[in-house]
């Protein structure tokens, strides 16, 4: 590691300005990576590019970074057999057929429950709470702007809330790259101090519970209830939600809830197993990394199984269907790859240290971690990632946090935190775009009516990272 100076900053700020100006995560991480580099080869622009190279090579040599990578393609191919398996519609049909739903309130707490019981993958979350519900909320005439609010603040922060899933996996990632003896460890115990995502998710319920609309959203529930869906002259114009997931899905009769319970319940029972054997009895000592490989493998293995036992694909449809499924995932293992190198030359720089140092001279303690959610929060809004936010910003708040000797979970749960905000309340999000299709509204009637929450919750989490300082 060089000495720390200002030059140390360098990798991250061009990350951030980059990503903010292009919207283009990936170049911005290896934009950050090659102004790294370049520094570490006495500012050689060129050598720094095959010095870049050597970086992004050299995450392959951590074998718990190589296992994250292995297992963010492995969930695209496990959530595309799935897919393939009718095993979503199987269940949206299942639910269905219960009949469990008569008012428009257990409507809308029925959305609220997919999203919290759904938490493999935000997408997934979005469109099968919006293809279970938004009938429902038709027949009830409840506004789709509620429906999109509803299941939007339930797919990121509940994904974000569990380490048995690809944003586990990564924030994981991140995490361990800092040097951090138990990330598994310190990733749970940031979880309950995740304002952001807890405040979410608390807001919805208490405005399913006490039907409180703010006025956007009021707008949008009178308008519904005068008898017109969306606020456009033809509501029809968008594409049913359901021709796009028979798109997607093949031809398949005799669709089964099974082939989406039984693999999730595999990984679900896999995980901890797997947690309890690498950490030798310990479940918070055990890797992390390892663990969610196994079980996503299990999860993949046990819906490859349905299928051929049933004679429903042969092992060359099912191997078709893994690389469509982990090529999808593709560009997230990108962003994850970068993410660790850039981690890895700003940690060789010193750009903890020197960020740390610097804060602690010029921003009061108490205001570091309010500070560090806020700052992920612009970043995410401006990107609309929170999955680069996230590359960007826990490589900074981890080092302030160990070199000042403060909260590491706090730290790791406003980077967090902050990342999940922005994403919620950016209307180039695609998390956001997803909830508009699955409600099939109006994409800018979903940012209006879905805005004033998100700032509400945005609010009380920033306080509450504020009184946390001063506690922990």
């Amino acid at each position: 590691m060089i000495e720390p100076g200002w030059v140390s900053v360098l990798p991250p700020v061009v990350a951030i300005v980059l990503s903010i100006w292009t919207k283009q995560v990936v170049w911005s991480l290896f934009a950050g990576i090659w102004m790294g580099c370049t520094v570490l080869v006495g500012y050689q622009p060129i050598a720094g590019v095959g010095a870049s190279l050597d970086a992004i090579v050299h995450v392959f040599s951590d074998a718990g970074d190589a296992r994250v990578l292995i297992f963010t393609l492995l969930i695209g191919a496990m959530i595309s057999t799935i897919e393939f398996s009718g095993g979503v519609r199987g269940f949206v049909r299942y639910l269905e057929s219960r009949h469990w739903v008569h008012t428009p309130g257990r409507a809308q707490w029925l959305a609220w429950w997919i999203g919290i019981v759904i938490f493999i993958e935000s997408n997934i979350t979005l469109l099968v709470a919006g293809a279970v519900s938004r009938p429902l909320f038709d027949r009830y005439q409840i506004a789709r702007e509620k429906l999109a609010y509803i299941i939007d603040s339930t797919s990121a922060p509940v994904c974000v809330l569990v380490p048995l899933n690809a944003w586990g996996a990564l924030i994981i990632g991140l995490v361990a790259s800092m040097d951090v003896e138990a990330p598994l460890e310190l990733f749970v115990q940031s979880i309950p101090l995740n304002l952001y995502a807890w405040t979410a998710l608390l807001l919805t319920a208490w405005v399913i519970f006490r039907r409180w609309d703010l006025p956007a959203m009021a707008r949008a529930q009178a308008r519904t209830e005068s008898g017109q869906l969306t606020w456009a002259a033809d509501p029809g114009e968008s594409v049913p939600l359901e021709s796009v997931i028979a798109r997607e899905d093949p031809p398949i009769s005799a669709e089964k809830a099974r082939h989406m319970v039984i693999p999730i319940l595999s990984l679900l029972l896999v995980m901890p197993l797997g947690l309890w054997i690498t950490g030798e009895g310990d479940l918070l000592k055990g890797s992390g990394s390892t663990a969610i490989l196994w079980a996503v493998i299990s999860a993949l293995v046990s819906s490859w199984l349905l299928l051929l036992t049933e004679g429903r694909a042969n092992m060359s449809v099912l191997t078709s269907v893994f690389m469509t499924g982990a090529g999808k995932m593709l560009p997230i293992a990108m962003i994850l790859l970068l993410a660790l190198a850039l981690g890895d030359v700003a940690k060789t720089l010193g750009t903890g240290v020197y960020v740390s140092g610097l804060a602690s001279a010029t921003v009061p303690t108490m205001l570091l971690a309010p500070m560090v959610f806020l700052v992920s929060a612009i970043i995410a809004f401006s990107v609309g990632s929170s999955w680069g936010t996230f590359a960007i910003m826990i490589p900074i708040a981890i080092p302030i946090a160990l070199n000042l000797e403060l909260s590491l979970p706090l730290f790791l749960a406003a980077a967090v935190s902050g990342g999940i905000f922005g994403d919620h309340a950016s209307p180039i999000s695609d998390t956001t775009v997803v909830a508009s299709l699955a409600s099939q509204t109006d994409h800018i009637d979903h940012v209006k009516t879905q805005l004033p929450y998100a700032l509400l919750a945005g609010s009380i989490a920033t306080v509450g990272f504020w009184v946390l300082s001063l506690i922990l």
